[in-house]
This record gives C-alpha cells, structure tokens and sequence, in this order.
C-alpha cells in the first residue's frame, strides 16, 4: 500500500528534476542551481556521463570553476562530450591555458576529439600570439580529416583572422582550398581582412559573394567606416536589402566620429528600432564634443522611453565625460546610478573616479573611491593619475603607499602616475628611486612612457645633461613627445646650446611642426640671440611651416566653450574680449610687462 502512494510521487519528482535538467544550461542563479544538483544527488544522477556536463556548463554560466571540474572529476569514464563541455567552460570562463591542458589529457586518456572539439579551443585562440596554437591546430584538424566539416574549416578561418596580418595569409589560403563554402565562410574571410586593413580584397570578395547576408553587408560597411570613407559607407548603407540595429549604429558610430553629429542625429531619429548602443553612441559623440544640451537633452528622452542604461552605456558616457571635462553631465550620470541601484560595478565606479578626476574634481572622485566596496589596480590607477595631473604629488605618492600595503601590486600605468607625482612635486631622488625599482621589485618594464615622465622630471628640475643622457640610452627610439619634453624643459633653463641639439632630432621627426620652431625662436630671444631669432623666423617662413592655434575650454553652466587666439566666432566674443582688455589694464597696473619678443605657441 506504501509502494502505491510512493510510486506516483517518485514519477512526478522524477518528471520535475528531468523538466529542470533540460533548462538547466539557462540558470544563472547560483543557488538555485546547487538546490537542483542536491537534487541530482538525491536522484544518484550525479555520475551520470550525460547529466554532468549539463551540470557544468551551468557552473561556467555563474562563473564557478572549481564546482564545475568537481562535477568532471566525479565521472570515472569520461566521453568526448564531458571533455568538450569542460574545455568550452574554461574558454567561456577565460581560461585559455586550462582548455588546452584539459584536450591534451583527453588524449592522453584515449579519448578522441570531435568535430566540436576544435570550435571550442580555436574560440581560445585570439591576437598575434596565438598563431602557433592556431597552427598546431589546423595540424590536428588536417591529420584527423575534420576537414570536409565546413564548421571546422571556418572556425579557423575566424581564428586565424584574429592573429592579425601575419594571420591573415593563412586565413586566405585555407579559404581558397575549400572545395565547399557557405555564407560563414565568406563572412569570415571578410570580416578577417576589414581586421587587416585590406579593404580593397575584401571588397572584392564581398562583391564575389553568391549569397550575401546581413551579416556580409555589416563587415564591409564596418571597413569602410573604420576608415572614414563616409560616403561609400553611405552608397552601401542605402543598398543594403535589409538594416539592422548594427547597420543603423555603425553609420551613426562613423558620423559621429567624423564630427558630423547632424548626420549621425538624422540617422538616429530615422532609425525603426533603437536598442541602448545607438543610444550610447549619440549622447557619448555629444559629450566629447562638449555639446552639454544635446547630450542632457538626449539623456532625458532615453530615460522617458524607458530604457535603463546598463553598465556599458554609463562607462561610455562618464568617458566621453572626463574626455571634454563635461562635468555636469558626468554628475547627472552619479545621481542616475545612485538613484536606480543599489550597487553599482567596480567597472562603472572606476569610471566615475576617472571623469571627476579628470574634470578636476578632486573631492568627488576621492568620495566614489573610498566608497568602493570592491577595487582593482585600474581604480587604483584613475585615483593616483587623477592626483598626480592636478598637482596633488605628496596625496598621489601616499595613495601609492597605501596601495601596496593593501596587496594590489602596480602596473605599467600605476607608475606612470608615480612618476609624474614626483615631476609635480620636483622629488628627482625619489623618482629615480621609482623608476629603478619597476623592473627588479615588480616586473614592469619601462616603456617610452616612463622614460618620457623620467625625462620630464629630470628636465624640470635643472638636469638637462641628465636627462638628455636618458634620452640618447633609451632602448626605443625616443618619439617627438620625448624630445619636445626635453625642449620645454630647455624653454625653461634658457640652455641655447643643449635645445639646438634638441630641435635637430625633433624636426627630423615632424619636419612640418612649426610648433618646435617656434620655442626654439622664444628660447634664443630669452637669451638675447636676436640674429638666431631672425634666423629661425626667416626659415619658417620660407618652408611654409604654420603653428597651429592652441584652443582652450572651459564649462559654465552645463555647456562647454572653447576659444583659439583671436578668435571671434564665440556669440559673447565682443564682451569677452573687452573684459581681457580690462584684465590686461588691471595687470599693467600692478607692474606685468608682456614678453612681446616671443611667438604664440
């Protein structure tokens, strides 16, 4: 009688935890996922070779590894398929390493790769590097005849369009051998040379195409727009049989890249459907160009549609933000992210500590930064170089100390930051220190970065011979920045001799740069050298060489203004300027005589 009440609640269990294994490869909930392999357990599935991987590919979904390879090593004999989900989870998780030492024990174990095998290593297989692994790939494939699977040959194209231009070729011979292709392939080999640069072949393979998706018509419109060819990408975009959100946010990405925010505001008000990257291109185009009202304005309206701006669109926004100094826009994003959640990212909090920073709002930037539940090296990063840039050297170099007392070990730019600390606060004793310990006490090599804030420490504190020394014993060619650092730093001790040194490298360098000739001019008339300033005036003139006009901004009342020398073209330039002219008088008064002899650079 027990067994008859029994039986029926066993099949329904039985029904109900077969319904939650098929949907398993959906839960992301980690709880709810252990709940359910409790229940495997309970069922004594837990070993079996085709509940396991569905288990650990759950595991992948919510990041959690070593409960997955757990799941894996609960399995005496394992399948191809068991093999393929790990690797596949490790790739997912990240962990390229891991996914070829798990196909290199399934061999060694006597079980054989698959056609899906191969797919899932070559997704690990990315950037100039891996070109080997590709290779060493394509050797298997070749040697196990997966060949005539046009899933296998395509995923190498794919990844070896991925290893840049020395990839390429190969990407282009494996795709002339194949006696079968579909629209994949063709994608692929495309999409491989818009990566490359080579426009041209890939237009000609687009072209060639016998069947074209919209995936095709979006790769080579990509290529086009990347290098800024706007009305071919135009021409194209109207041929396109059919337009997706990608095609509608690539033409906007380009015109807004170009400048042409009317163009890119046409496009997007004509789009049919908008999702939130369309969005996030709009109002990030409108805040790098300091169009505060726009962007504001733009803002508003995708909160009213009911969009909620992930993580993604708050970090390209507060970019563009600290790019143009749109502070305002920058605060309103804060209030948003405060006002509708409870927590946000490590990544959308870096990029607050970023745009205060950058818009010189120190206070701000200190506040998100402490407030972080969670900070790695980049928060770290954006704090000290945020310091370091407005002339907070000692706070910067105290930051660094509590940095390492915390166990975050610095990169590359944590010590970029370091070092221009030690240029703003003139520490030379200490930035040597610094600079000499980066690769013994840490690992990171100095690049021509470190060597520039090196030079430019040096340079301002009065040790020109020094720093040209560091300059001369780079182990890279020092670059125009290097050397027009080293200039400046002539400008500032009047050294004639050491800055005629300085120029001869500089022009070799920017030979059109009036910019260099310019200071050499300021620098011979500080010394008195009116022949040399004559001299280097005449030559000017006589190549044609211009100096550009610098430009100046500043944001009032959530808009941003910018300004050239002589400039007029600014709606209040007549009062601005008359308010120069009366600064101008108040500072004769109080005994300023202007530098007439020197060039406006």
């Amino acid at each position: 009688m027990s067994t008859a009440i029994r039986t029926p609640t066993w099949v329904s269990r039985r029904r109900m935890l077969e319904q939650k294994l098929s949907d398993l490869h959906k839960c992301s909930n980690l709880n709810h996922l252990k709940q359910i392999q409790a229940q495997i357990f309970k069922a004594n599935l837990h070993r079996d070779p085709f509940v396991a991987p569905k288990l650990i590919a759950a595991f992948s979904l919510c990041r959690q590894m070593v409960l997955a390879i757990n799941v894996f090593n609960q399995i005496q004999e394992s399948n191809v398929l068991l093999y393929n989900t790990l690797i596949r989870a490790y790739v997912q998780n990240s962990q390229p390493s891991q996914a070829f030492s798990t196909f290199f024990e399934m061999q060694k174990n006597g079980v054989s790769p698959d056609n899906f095998t191969y797919p899932f290593l070559l997704k690990a297989c990315s950037g100039q590097s891996s070109l080997p692994q590709v290779q060493m790939m394509h050797t298997h494939i070749e040697k196990f005849g997966f060949c005539s699977d046009i899933f296998v040959p395509n995923s190498l194209i794919d990844s070896y369009s991925k290893c840049g231009a020395s990839g390429i070729d190969y990407a282009k011979r494996l795709f002339l051998a194949m006696e079968e292709r579909d629209v994949v392939s063709w994608n692929s080999i495309i999409g491989g040379l818009v990566k490359s640069g080579e426009l041209k072949e890939a237009r000609r393979l687009f072209d060639e195409m016998p069947q074209r998706d919209t995936v095709s018509w979006n790769s080579i419109l990509d290529g086009y727009v990347k290098a800024g060819e706007m009305n071919t990408a135009f021409e194209l975009f109207e041929k396109m049989p059919e337009r997706n959100v990608v095609s509608w946010s690539t033409m906007i990405s380009g015109y807004s890249k170009a400048g042409d925010m009317d163009m890119a505001r046409l496009l997007f008000e004509k789009m049919p459907v908008k999702n939130l990257v369309p969005w996030t291109i709009m109002i990030s185009g409108y805040a790098e160009k300091g169009l505060a009202k726009e962007a504001f304005g733009l803002y508003d309206k995708m909160e009213m549609a009911g969009l909620k701006p992930d993580d993604g669109t708050m970090i390209s926004i507060l970019a563009a933000c600290a790019e143009s100094g749109l502070l305002g826009l920058g605060k309103r994003i804060h209030v948003s992210i405060e006002r509708n959640r409870f927590r946000c990212s490590t990544q959308v909090c870096n990029a607050l500590v970023d745009m205060y920073a950058k818009c010189g709002s120190l206070d701000k930037a200190l506040s998100v930064f402490d407030g972080m539940i969670k900070r790695d090296v980049v928060s770290w990063n954006a704090m000290l170089q945020g310091l370091s840039m407005h002339g907070r050297g000692e706070r910067a170099l105290e930051l660094f100390s509590r940095m390492k007392r915390e166990g975050v070990s610095p990169d590359r730019v944590t010590f970029i930051g370091v070092l221009c600390a030690c240029t703003h606060v003139g520490l030379i004793d200490e930035g040597h220190q610094y600079f000499s310990t980066m690769e013994r006490d840490y690992g990171v090599v100095p690049q021509v970065e470190h060597y520039g804030c090196m030079i430019d420490l040096l340079g301002r504190g009065g040790h020109l011979k020094e720093a040209f020394g560091l300059a001369k014993s780079m182990p890279v060619e020092p670059n125009a920045i290097i050397w027009g650092t080293l200039l400046g730093a002539c400008r500032m001790h009047n050294d004639v001799g050491l800055a005629e040194e300085v120029v001869d490298h500089l022009v070799k360098l920017e030979p059109s740069d009036a910019g260099n000739f310019a200071m050499l001019s300021n620098i011979y008339a500080a010394a008195g050298n009116w022949d040399d300033v004559a001299k280097v005036r005449s030559q000017m003139k006589s190549t044609g060489v211009q100096k550009t006009s610098g430009a100046s901004s500043i944001e009032v009342d959530d808009e941003v203004h910018e300004f050239t020398v002589d400039c007029r073209s600014h709606p209040q330039s007549e009062r601005i300027y008359k308010m120069i002219n009366r600064l101008g008088q108040h500072l004769k008064q109080v005994g300023y005589v202007p530098k007439a002899h020197q060039l406006k650079i």
